[in-house]
Formats: structure tokens, sequence, C-alpha cells
């Protein structure tokens, strides 16, 4: 039993809502708990927002991942925006360059078991998080 789920494009807001509800039916199909299934729609609505605000379209793909024995839901987004000159300073509680709560990257490393940035300024951003099943 394969979760493949597609890749969602984030071009609008409704988007956001899309990938949202397809983490969630992955999620839940894989077994997770329904506390877990909200930790991954909360990083995947995070990820989605930041690729709407600052890259403008890019894409979020969710699937069954394992790794040495254990099984979970991987969520990697990509765009191709400007980057992030300083990651340091964005995984900083508190950083938001969109006036919101700066919640986003550091909540959803928090909310996730994995999480791995790589940016390059003018070419893009790529955020691959795992959350394992228990």
């Amino acid at each position: 039993m394969g979760i493949q789920q597609p890749c969602v494009r984030i071009t609008t807001e409704w988007d956001i809502v899309a990938a949202r509800q397809q983490g969630r039916i992955a999620a839940k199909d894989l077994g997770f708990s329904t506390v877990d299934q909200a930790r991954i729609t909360t990083a995947i609505s995070e990820l989605a927002r930041n690729i709407y605000l600052y890259a403008g379209n890019g894409e979020i793909c969710i699937q069954r991942y394992t790794h040495a024995g254990k099984v979970g839901l991987q969520i990697k987004c990509s765009d191709s925006g400007p980057g992030i000159t300083d990651i340091r300073q964005v995984m900083q509680d508190g950083f938001s360059t969109s006036g919101g709560l700066g919640a986003g990257l550091p909540g959803v490393k928090r909310l996730m078991d994995e999480f791995e940035i790589e940016s390059n300024p003018g070419q893009g951003t790529t955020i691959t998080t795992v959350k394992w099943l228990r």
C-alpha cells in the first residue's frame, strides 16, 4: 500500500486548503493519530502559505516514506522564488517578514520529526520534512 499523492501546485490561497486536505487524508490513511494529523496539516499550511506569500508559486508533495524500518509521511515543498538569504534568521522564533506571528518555519520544525531546508538566493527553496508513525 504505497500512499503516493500527486503534488499540489501552490498559486492561490485555495491551493493551500487543497494541500492541507491532501495531507490530512494521507496522514489518516497511514494511521496517524488525530493529534499528529493536526500537526501535519498545520505544517503543510505553513509551508504552502510561505510558497504563496514569498515565491508566488511552487508545489507541495506528500508521500509515504520509509527509512531504517520506520514508516512516516514526507512533505516536500519547493519553489523557484527569490530564495532565503539568511536561513539562520528565518529559523529564529518570532522572525517574520510578512507581519505575521513569525511561527512559520521554526513552528514547522517543532511540529515535524525531521526538517531540512535548502535555499539558494535567486533560485528558490526546498524544504523536506518527515513525521514518523509511532
